[in-house]
């Protein structure tokens, strides 16, 4: 107490209070070393053990010595490095001329470049199927009907090793684009300003400047294609299965067939997971290699090139990319849910909305599997962006001695292969021990530990745009970190709380690599069911339930894009 004057003034004073922040610390740490050891322990158990629980190497001389064990890693190698170099051609050239010239509609393209992520690969090469297929493809059924050909004869067919490198493609392209976008916008425009007064063309600028500095970001995205080509399942189930050779995630989902094999399942998901870690490694050198400085100055707004004479041309070559990704797709899913047969074209006299009544009310698997899908993907977002908010704020904050553990824990799971962790949690809780196979928990801890890299990076970076002084307030008068937490820095967050929510809800519905292995016939979902019905070859249906989710996705995506609350969060092809 103070005198002032003749009057007493108590000082205010501090209410005791606990700080949970160790508490919540040892309780995050065993949440996510159970997520990511527990599974990772029971492979590499299972990988030098046999039936009897011995140690021997026998699964890892099976996979070196059996040619139809040896094959499926090298023609997934091969594929993957086809869709690096395809995602560039692609993606390089379109993210040039969207971030770098005159060229009309940029933000469209933009858009539907996100379209292109948004789409679950499977259901991608689902359509590329339908486009495709050598007898009911649409284009080869045109192509005959033009030149008069015989029934057997065809244009295309998406049954080949070139044709599922050109359909994954389509969908990883946009990883390559994002980067090397990002990487021009930051190019500073007084090199390409000196090249050019030094005599310097476009296309020696380009080379000379501009490639050079935009090629790590290049680079890293290729790597992340390679490694999302090398690491899917749906698109080489889908269309290699029927050429009949495997990739490494078929031939380890085959190993689940009967007779199962799960000892040589582990050992053969042990060299992806290995090259996965080795992908992400080389990747994150080369970006953190990169870099340029910028002397006398901030740098100037990016050089934008008038295309003149060459503007059509670009929007030509914009839109046969986009037709082969986007709009040719959507349009062959649209048309097949629509008429009868998937030959069979779209006029008033074969529309018919035969396929939708079927999803909805006759296919008695839709009920089960969209109320599991929504549920799932609902605790998934919940929790996942919980965990990853309060994993981010201990992180970002070293609230605790050794709270880094935390970081490294909750982005480990990015270098594991969905099919790999789909192994590894299938060994894991189909024992007596711990009973969760054939429930929807096993399905949550799954996809929760597929999403908490993206939910932890994106509100990491959150964070940051945080000043901390404005915690220390909050702490000063009393609060403990926990109530800084919810009363002040996450509702400054919550736009990017929100989007991370959306980000993770869409990764989960759309969800095929880890799911195929551990869905039982109550457990089923949406993904699945897709994957099931291409399986006896039900395209109209299959169609109906795709449309279903792209037009949830884009949903998601809107609103977290578009309202007021959100303060500009958005959600875009940034994962990976």
């Amino acid at each position: 107490m103070t005198a002032v004057g003749e009057l007493a003034v108590p000082l205010p004073q501090r209410r005791p209070s606990i700080d949970w922040s160790r508490p919540i610390f040892v309780l995050l740490a065993i949440i996510l070393a159970v997520l990511v050891i527990l599974p990772l322990g029971w492979l590499g158990y299972y990988s030098i053990t046999d039936q009897a629980g011995h140690f021997t190497l026998a699964n890892f001389v099976a996979l070196a010595s059996d040619p139809t064990l040896r094959r499926p890693f090298v023609v997934a190698i091969g594929m993957a490095l086809s869709v690096g170099a395809l995602s560039c051609v692609i993606a390089t050239p379109l993210a040039w001329l969207v971030a770098r010239t005159d060229m009309p509609g940029r933000g469209v393209v933009r858009g539907l470049v996100t379209a292109s992520f948004v789409t679950p690969p499977f259901l991608g090469a689902i359509a590329w199927e339908i486009l495709a297929a050598p007898n009911s493809g649409i284009i080869n059924s045109i192509y005959r009907s033009i030149f008069g050909l015989q029934p057997y004869e065809y244009l295309l067919d998406i049954y080949t090793l070139e044709g599922l490198v050109f359909a994954i493609s389509c969908y990883t392209f946009p990883y390559v684009f994002t980067l090397v976008t990002n990487a021009l916008e930051r190019v500073p425009n007084e090199l390409e300003e000196a090249s050019s007064i030094l005599g310097g063309g476009l296309w020696r600028t380009l080379r000379k400047i501009t490639i050079p500095l935009v090629l790590p970001a290049m680079l890293a995205g290729a790597l992340i294609a390679i490694l999302q080509a090398l690491t899917m399942f749906g698109s080489p189930a889908i269309l290699a299965l029927p050429a009949n050779f495997h990739v490494i995630t078929t031939k380890i989902w085959s190993l689940f067939q009967y007779p199962p094999k799960p000892g040589l399942a582990a050992a053969a998901a042990m060299p992806l997971l290995i090259v996965t870690i080795l992908l992400l490694w080389t990747q994150r050198r080369i970006l953190g290699r990169r870099g340029y400085t910028t002397l006398g100055g901030k740098s100037g707004a990016p050089r934008i090139t008038a295309l003149g004479r060459w503007r059509w041309a670009a929007v030509a070559f914009t839109v046969f990319v986009l037709s082969l990704t986007v709009i040719l797709p959507y349009l062959a899913l649209l048309k097949t849910a629509l008429t009868r047969t998937v030959a069979e074209p779209l006029t008033w006299e074969s529309f018919t909305l035969h396929h939708v009544w079927f999803v909805f009310f006759e296919f008695s698997a839709t009920q089960l599997a969209l109320r599991n899908t929504f549920l799932l993907g609902f605790m998934t977002a919940t929790f996942g962006t919980l965990i990853a908010l309060v994993v981010a704020y201990l992180v970002s904050r070293q609230t605790v001695r050794g709270v880094s553990l935390l970081g490294y824990l909750a982005t480990a799971p990015v270098a594991i292969p969905g099919i790999v962790l789909g192994v590894g949690l299938f060994l894991s809780y189909s024992s007596p021990i711990l009973p969760l196979y054939g429930t929807l928990w096993i399905l949550f801890i799954a996809f929760l530990t597929i999403e908490m890299p993206a939910g932890y990076q994106q509100l990491s970076s959150a964070f940051k745009s945080v000043h901390v002084e404005l915690e220390e307030a909050g702490r000063i008068l009393g609060a403990t970190r926990m109530e800084t937490l919810r009363t002040i820095t996450a509702p400054l967050l919550r736009s990017n709380v929100v989007a991370t929510w959306c980000f993770i809800f869409i990764g989960t519905i759309r969800e095929l690599s880890a799911t195929i292995l551990l869905t039982t016939a109550d457990t089923k979902l949406v993904s699945v069911i897709i994957y099931d019905l291409n399986e006896s070859g039900d395209l109209g249906a299959i169609s109906v339930l795709g449309i279903m989710l792209l037009v949830i996705s884009f949903a998601v995506v809107y609103l977290a894009n578009r309202l007021p609350l959100l303060g500009g969060a958005r959600v875009g092809p940034a994962r990976g």
